[in-house]
């Protein structure tokens, strides 16, 4: 998601610097530009380094017989180091 965001910002920013020919007089449309080209490739970057981290998932399973009816009972559990998760 954020390496698509990433590339949008960039493509709005070249769209601004180099492809329109018209200046006003509030605002400077290559500056704002150079700006949002500059914050297209950090996001880029940033979605790299998130997409290529390590994320480690450890997954138990934890089977038991229950004292009084003497089923088999199971359960799993799934740690992992990944916040998002």
């Amino acid at each position: 998601m954020s390496i698509a965001t990433g590339i949008v910002l960039f493509v709005i920013g070249a769209i601004l610097t180099f492809a329109l020919n018209f200046e006003t007089g509030w605002v400077n449309l290559d500056l704002i530009g150079y700006i949002l080209m500059g914050a297209g490739v950090v996001v880029f970057v940033i979605g790299l380094i998130m997409l290529t981290r390590n994320r480690t998932a450890v997954t138990s399973r934890h089977v038991a017989a229950d004292p009084v009816s003497g089923e088999r009972v199971s359960r799993t559990v799934t740690e992992t180091d990944d916040p998002v998760l």
